[in-house]
């Protein structure tokens, strides 16, 4: 993963920890409404990829574990996975795109409520994501993946396709940089991807006559398998965020002016609104900034969240970054990897920072994206996210108006029970995220994903589920809260 040349390390420090009336007295713990339903408290884990489903993308045993060990922290609110509106093979990542995956889920959600004491909300994340392949082997590229055209042969003229082919699989990278079209050496040096730009292609110029209604559905399916809401994944590398980014050149009426980039995402939206009717939480997850070069700034982002607001989104749960765009190039035989370059840090900084550091990194955009709401008379609550770990942290962007609702995912997959601890006055005894991205790293290669910091202890307890090399647990270990 990219790192910021300054390199300069920081030590998470949470601060002190409430007592128990503290917890109880603070804003952090109060609850919130999320259009129709009401939050507990304040408290929200964003979605996280574990690589758990099955091939099928069907629920699994693991999958269940997985979220009932977070739930029995009993947090606000939980969002499930980045969950696949296609029914089309897409490895161990959850997926609703038939009706055969309600069971599954529905299994998933009654294990939430069972675990959490009926205390935890559980939302489900949907996305959609275009065609992403493995970096080929330089001789491979050029033998089948290339297609050869006239400006090859003009380049090599008098030669036979085959015997370009060949020539081409001789050049040095400097050579081909020349030779071939921006498109191409792409292909070749980071691995085929689509675009939503690639209106060529029939199923990418079709994407926004087909995708409401594949949306909707997938939100339908997800209210009847007993979810509390839906996000919709409208962030980071995938369909919908690309749809919104100031790089989306579609000349179809969906790309150019920001009013054009938001019309389909309103237009799911308003698909899916239609399909699960007005007393159902449907909110977003969006990038605050793009972090590329030509990408959406936060003159754009607010107002698509303005936008999102006056449609009768219930909430908007913000991240930033973790873009293809800008993402390191993968050895052969790898996939491209969205979070490996600048704007992949953006989305998950490390403990080797700049002199921003890694915590809170998105604070600031989030909070005037939040009060450009406020003073446009909008009152959708804001999910904040990004490097929070300490009880003292979380209460002040609350109480200073900057968030309504506080996201930590990397401090929640470290201790599960972090809500549960500091709730009860027992903040001391939180397992503190280290921020080495150490999961990142596992979720780039599509491992299991497990925190360092629990992984390896206790393997021979009775009943622990271990990854099936043996060598990790699938969950962080209980929590026993002290006698009074």
């Amino acid at each position: 993963m990219w790192k910021p040349p300054e390199r300069i390390e920081f030590t998470p420090d949470p601060g002190p920890w409430p007592t128990a009336k503290e917890a109880r007295a603070s804003r952090l713990f109060s609850p919130v409404k999320i259009g129709p339903v009401t939050l507990e408290q304040r408290t929200w884990i964003p979605a996280m990829v574990p690589w758990r489903a099955t091939g099928e993308g069907e629920v699994s045993q693991d999958v269940i574990d997985w979220y009932a060990r977070f739930a029995k922290g009993r947090p606000g609110a939980i969002v499930i996975e980045a969950t696949g509106i296609r029914d089309i093979p897409s490895g161990p990542l959850l997926r609703i795109g038939d009706d055969r995956y309600i069971e599954g889920l529905s299994r998933l959600v009654e294990a939430v409520r069972k675990a959490s004491g009926g205390h935890t909300r559980l939302f489900i994340q949907l996305i959609d994501f275009l065609a992403v392949r493995r970096r080929p082997a330089k001789a491979k590229f050029f033998e089948s993946h290339l297609a050869i055209t006239d400006e090859h042969r003009a380049h090599l003229a008098g030669e036979s396709d085959a015997a370009i082919r060949t020539a081409l699989a001789a050049m040095d990278d400097k050579t081909l940089r020349d030779v071939l079209s921006d498109r191409e050496f792409d292909s070749y040096s980071r691995g085929y991807r689509e675009r939503v730009t690639d209106t060529h292609l029939p199923h990418v110029a079709d994407l926004p006559e087909k995708l409401p209604a594949m949306f909707a559905a997938a939100a339908l399916r997800a209210k009847r398998a007993g979810f509390d809401g839906v996000e919709l994944h409208y962030a980071h590398a995938y369909t919908m965020a690309s749809f919104l980014s100031a790089l989306n050149t579609r000349t179809d009426g969906y790309g150019g002016p920001r009013e054009n980039r938001v019309k389909l995402p309103l237009e799911v939206y308003r698909a899916v609104r239609q399909a699960v009717g007005e007393d159902y939480p449907v909110g977003c997850r969006m990038l605050t900034e793009d972090c590329i070069e030509g990408g959406s700034e936060l003159a754009d982002t607010s107002w698509f969240a303005m936008q999102f607001a006056a449609s009768g989104m219930d909430f908007i749960s913000f991240s930033r970054g973790g873009k293809f765009e800008d993402a390191l190039t993968p050895a052969p035989g790898q996939a491209i990897y969205p979070y490996t370059g600048p704007s992949g840090y953006e989305c998950m900084p490390h403990y080797i920072s700049d002199e921003r550091g890694p915590f809170g990194r998105n604070r600031p955009a989030v909070a005037a994206i939040r009060q450009a709401l406020r003073d446009a008379g909008h009152q959708v609550p804001v999910v904040l996210a990004g490097g929070i770990h300490g009880f003292q942290q979380a209460e002040q962007y609350l109480r200073e108006g900057e968030a309504d609702i506080i996201g930590m995912a990397r401090q929640t997959l470290a201790d599960p029970d972090w809500f549960a601890k500091v709730a009860s006055g027992h903040g001391s005894q939180t397992r503190q995220c280290k921020y080495s991205n150490y999961c990142e790293g596992l979720d780039q290669k599509h491992k299991i994903v497990t925190c360092q910091l629990w992984d390896r202890e206790a393997l021979d307890e009775p009943g622990a589920p271990l990854t099936p090399d043996g060598k990790r647990r699938m969950v962080a270990p209980e929590w026993t809260p002290p006698a009074p």
